[in-house]
């Protein structure tokens, strides 16, 4: 069990340093590929580095028509609630890209939020979800 989580350890930190280094493409790829690298995605987006978060969030926006795509959204509803604002803001608006109806009601209790940012961010999520005739 222990080798289990090493590898599974092991592999998440290969996919942020790929995306740190700037191989967007070779993970898009690997996603395409491997539907359970998808629990990875919360992972990504708590990372310290930026080009980590950043790279997270562009792989959900090229990956967004993908039925895989909602895959991730498990992974990212506990980061509603993440201490940091920044964090709670980019789970917010992934869920927008991802584009799932089953998630709105999360995103509105996010429009109470301390942080006016955050708040700005849950409604535009919401607006974008109820937008998008293609999602369920």
């Amino acid at each position: 069990m222990d080798e289990f989580k090493n590898e599974t350890q092991d592999l998440k930190k290969m996919i942020a340093d790929y995306m740190e280094g700037g191989c967007l493409d070779n993970i898009i790829d690997m996603f395409k590929h491997d539907k359970s690298l998808y629990e990875y995605v919360g992972y990504l987006m708590t990372d310290e580095r930026m080009r980590v978060r950043i790279g997270a969030t562009a792989l959900m926006e090229t990956l967004r028509e993908s039925e895989s795509v909602e895959k991730a959204v498990p992974y990212i509803l506990p980061l509603l609630k993440d201490e940091d604002p920044v964090t709670r803001g980019d789970a917010a608006y992934l869920l927008g890209i991802i584009g799932a109806k089953d998630t709105i009601p999360f995103l509105e209790e996010m429009l109470n939020d301390k942080d006016s940012n955050v708040s700005l961010i849950a409604k535009e999520a919401i607006d974008d979800i109820t937008s998008n005739p293609g999602s369920d």
